[in-house]
C-alpha cells in the first residue's frame, strides 16, 4: 500500500508541476525543499513527510488528495 501511495506521489507531482510548467528547481524554491529531494520524491526514492507533501500542494494549488489519488491511466 505504501509503494502504491509513493508512485502516486512520484508521478501527480510530476503531472501537476509539468501542467504549471515548473522545473523542479522552482517548485524545489518555491515549497523550501531541495531540488534533490523533488528528483527523489519523483522517482520514488524517498517517502516526504506530510508537511512537505502539503507544502507541495499549496505550491501546486491542488489537494493533498489530488496528489496521492490513485494513477487513472
Amino acid at each position: 500500500m505504501l509503494c502504491d501511495v509513493s508512485k502516486n506521489l512520484a508521478y501527480n507531482l510530476r503531472v501537476e508541476r509539468t501542467k504549471k510548467r515548473l522545473s523542479q528547481e522552482k517548485l524545489a524554491e518555491f515549497a523550501d525543499v531541495s531540488m534533490k529531494h523533488i528528483t527523489m520524491i519523483e522517482t520514488c526514492k524517498v517517502n516526504p513527510s506530510i508537511n512537505i507533501v502539503c507544502s507541495l500542494a499549496k505550491v501546486l494549488n491542488v489537494t493533498v488528495d489530488k496528489l496521492i489519488a490513485d494513477i487513472e491511466m
